[in-house]
């Protein structure tokens, strides 16, 4: 002990230096401490906010699913329904460019279109999601439009009582009161009234068909025209 005590007398004067070293780490410490500390704060935020963007894209991606969903219904209810296809024919015409642009923006957004909202990350996928679903609202609604304003005037007058006609006879194939080879004769004749004039899309036929057939009491499937 008397060999420190010793030292410390005769070089007293280190402790001045000494203390500024240790002043010096001590500080250091405390810089590297809070360094540290301010990472693990900014790394939080950082998480939170990659959370929050996906939370957003997640529910971005699930309200344009809707919106994808809320046309494809609008579109059902003409594909499912031949009279509506008889009253406003423009909707199935690939002759007209306005159909033409609302089926190609129906493709492109069907495409598109992720199986769960929570698959779509990206954010450029997102963005053509988004222009695509956009887009298809936005041809289907002025094809719609453009339908129900013209109606059946692109046809001639001959060709505008074929349609007539065609309508009064699904009504008969559908009208439970009629005997079934009345149904039977009305419905091939309505097919035959609407061959050349509309194309109706295989949905409608199917729809047409599980409607019409199980009321036709004719022991076979009823005889369609070629298409």
């Amino acid at each position: 002990m008397q060999p420190i005590l010793d030292f410390m007398a005769h070089y007293w004067w280190l402790v001045f230096p000494l203390s500024g070293v240790m002043g010096g780490w001590a500080k250091a410490w405390q810089n590297s401490t809070e360094r540290r500390h301010q990472r693990r704060v900014e790394l939080y935020k950082l998480r939170n906010l990659t959370l929050q963007a996906e939370q957003v894209a997640e529910t971005e991606v699930a309200m344009l699913m809707a919106s994808h969903d809320a046309v494809n219904k609008r579109w059902l209810d003409y594909e499912l329904d031949v009279g509506k296809l008889i009253d406003f024919p423009l909707m199935t015409d690939v002759r007209e460019p306005l159909t033409v642009a609302f089926l190609r923006a129906k493709r492109e957004a069907d495409g598109l279109r992720p199986a769960a909202a929570k698959e779509l990350t990206m954010p450029s996928r997102l963005e053509a999601y988004r222009s695509a679903v956009n887009g298809y609202e936005v041809a289907f609604s002025v094809a719609e439009r453009e339908a129900r304003r013209i109606k059946d005037s692109n046809f001639s007058g001959p060709e505008r009582e074929r349609l007539a006609t065609a309508r009064k006879l699904l009504r008969l194939a559908e009208d439970s009161a009629a005997t079934p080879a009345e149904r039977q004769a009305a419905y091939k004749r309505a097919r035959r009234e609407l061959d050349g004039l509309i194309v109706l899309p295989d949905a409608t036929v199917t729809a047409l068909e599980e409607k019409v057939a199980p009321m036709l009491d004719s022991g076979h499937a009823p005889d369609y025209p070629q298409r």
